[in-house]
């Protein structure tokens, strides 16, 4: 059943297990395995927006940082089946997400949300900028105009997004928010205090220099290793697409109220 209202942080990792948002959830093994190989590989597509070098071309240094800020198995010969996010990580990431943003508060900054996976997070976001909003935060306008190649960087619900084919689009891509940040600069504007986000978008504004925050999924390593690098401050790890975007309602809400923002 659904959790009304704020859950407690016994409810809330609960919900969690129940819902896959972490516990044992539904990306498998091989495939975390192959996404860490590929970014220790080289393959930009892995790094999320992120400039990484040679500094993690060690796969087993990547599953290293994974298991212990994500908490899959830490066995590198396990290699096939369940992978698991520790519920206990997810809060604890939540906590320190919301203690960010009750600086931003605080400091009235300027805020830019966005995401790369609008049939999950993109609530998320709405919610927690509608919250920042309320009170005093200004929440960032992106320039008109803007595209990559693979479509249109738009904003939706105070949510920077990429349309392609009048759809919103998945994209692990850092181009669209290099485009806001450049867009940004080109107008004379200034850049967000900071950025809340996922995938590419995330990394991308880290690797700009902006304090950058966000969330990713246990197959994504190159968030956490930017967090264990201090180029994004605080990454969330939780499976950013279960079957219904109403399951992240909990969440939202007990992030929230720890960053005093529930009733903003």
């Amino acid at each position: 059943m659904p959790i009304s209202g704020t859950p407690s942080r016994a409810e809330l990792l609960d919900h969690l297990v129940r819902t896959r948002i972490a516990g044992d959830v539904a990306t498998p093994r091989e495939n975390n395995l192959a996404h860490y190989r590929r970014l220790s590989n080289g393959d930009r597509g892995y790094w999320l927006g992120l400039e990484l070098g040679d500094r993690w071309s060690d796969e087993q240094d990547v599953l290293a940082v994974m298991a212990e800020r994500v908490g899959v198995h830490d066995d590198p010969e396990h290699r096939h089946g369940q992978d698991t996010i520790d519920p206990e990580l997810t809060v604890a990431a939540l906590e320190r997400l919301a203690a960010r943003l009750r600086k931003a508060a605080d400091g009235r900054q300027r805020v830019l949300f966005a995401t790369g996976h609008p049939g999950g997070l993109l609530d998320v976001h709405r919610a927690t900028a509608a919250a920042l909003g309320a009170a005093g935060c200004e929440i960032v306008v992106i320039p008109e105009g803007l595209r990559t190649d693979e479509g249109y960087v738009v904003q939706f619900a105070d949510v920077a997004v990429l349309e392609h084919g009048a759809t919103l689009w998945h994209t692990h891509s850092g181009e669209p928010m290099r485009a806001i940040l450049t867009g940004l600069e080109r107008e004379g504007r200034p850049l967000p205090d900071l950025v809340v986000a996922d995938h590419g978008w995330a990394g991308r504004a880290g690797q700009y220099g902006v304090d950058s925050v966000g969330y990713a999924d246990c197959n994504d390593p190159a968030l956490f290793l930017a967090e264990a690098e201090g180029t994004v401050q605080v990454t969330v790890p939780l499976d950013d697409h279960v079957i219904s975007p109403r399951h992240y309602d909990p969440m939202t809400a007990y992030l929230l109220d720890q960053a005093g923002l529930a009733s903003a």
